[in-house]
């Protein structure tokens, strides 16, 4: 009985102190993964979080190539995908679904966590908002709509393009194993807002290259701001429909219904797969311009400061004999594109520890491109 006594007063101490000290995010934490039987974050995690929805509403069923699913893969990707505990594989060869392919219970039907694939997706708004007039340009000041930032040292020059490109200078550690930096608190805390403004900035904007979700949260206020309706709303009515989404999407959101900007789209392999196909059309659907031309090209242009790996929210790897761009998210989501071959891969699954050898790209994805390009294209 002491001892029961002595761990129930240890536990309400230890919830004393995290409150106290900022951590009480980390009960949501727990409660959403160690007592889901999870070790971190997951693709199937929407369900635990509140959300706005992504209306679909003028589905347009994808077409099927005629050799649909006739082309197995070969045994090394097979085993790669495997090995990265893919949920779905998917390909598009002009504007068709050539290959499509499912593991682990997962369906065409699923939806799934894009994680910071995301990003990319608010970079879109943000250019859709500039095409609008809602937003003047990607040059304008982050103070335009947050005045408060003024009095933050180095940022009153923030403009959001830097932030798009991953050159804000915030203090912000992109790590997403320690419970205790940024990155827990956004995904598992109640307020985005509270937990991005208090951030510091360490450096003036524009001098460095450093990817950090917090720089796209921070857009994503600037953006939400400008369009004043919700970034759901405004994605559905701007992109999802136009682009005949067949799926409604959720956007996962804190507790006042801000979007975490930064990753969390749920939605399905077959519509991520439109995302990356408008792309590999410059913007269009059909003979709808969706997003503005050279925007598009602005996203997936590479920057210097990035070492030519990063745009607007894109990946990139043009230094590959095959080159491609591409949505990139935690745990191996991707959208790939590749205009050479007009191409688009769609991945998703759930795997921690793929190799990253090459300036920071994971090596999964120039395999998948090498690999699948030779496959389908002979």
């Amino acid at each position: 009985m002491t001892i029961l006594i002595y761990f129930v007063t240890f536990i309400i101490i230890a919830a004393i102190l995290f409150y106290l000290l900022g951590y009480s995010y980390l009960f949501s934490g727990i409660s959403k993964t160690y007592l889901k039987g999870k070790m971190s974050a997951h693709i199937d995690d929407g369900k635990f979080f509140s959300y706005n929805v992504i209306a679909a509403d003028n589905p347009i069923p994808w077409e099927k190539d005629s050799e649909y699913n006739k082309i197995s893969l070969p045994k090394n990707i097979v085993d790669d995908l495997h090995h990265s505990n893919t949920a779905s594989f998917l390909v598009v060869k002009n504007g068709k679904i050539i290959h499509e392919q499912y593991w682990n219970g997962y369906n065409e039907l699923s939806k799934t966590n894009s994680f910071s694939m995301a990003k990319a997706v608010t970079v879109m708004l943000l250019g859709k908002a500039i095409e609008e007039g809602k937003i003047s340009s990607v040059d304008d000041r982050f103070t335009d709509y947050f005045p408060e930032f003024k009095n933050k040292e180095f940022a009153e020059n923030l403009t959001l393009k830097n932030l798009a490109q991953m050159e804000s200078g915030l203090n912000w550690q992109e790590d997403y194993k320690n419970p205790f930096l940024p990155n827990a608190k956004v995904y598992y805390g109640r307020s985005l807002i509270k937990a991005t403004f208090s951030r510091k900035f360490k450096q003036h904007p524009g001098e460095r290259f450093e990817y950090q979700s917090g720089s796209t949260q921070l857009l994503g206020f600037a953006v939400r701001k400008a369009v004043n309706q919700t970034l759901a709303s405004y994605l559905s009515e701007k992109i999802w429909t136009p682009l005949g989404m067949e799926q409604d999407a959720e956007w996962s959101t804190d507790e006042s219904g801000m979007e975490k900007t930064y990753c969390c789209i749920h939605s399905t392999t077959r519509d991520f797969a439109k995302l990356g196909q408008m792309f590999l059309n410059d913007g269009k659907a059909g003979d709808q311009q969706i997003l503005n031309l050279d925007f598009v090209n602005q996203m997936r242009t590479p920057t210097e400061k990035s070492d030519e790996i990063y745009g607007m929210g894109f990946w990139i790897n043009y230094d590959n004999p095959i080159k491609h761009y591409y949505f990139l998210g935690l745990q191996g989501q991707y959208i790939i594109m590749v205009p050479e071959h007009n191409i688009v891969i769609v991945r998703t699954g759930s795997f921690n520890n793929l190799p990253k050898s090459d300036r920071g790209r994971p090596d999964q994805v120039r395999f998948l491109v090498n690999e699948t390009v030779s496959l389908f294209t002979k």
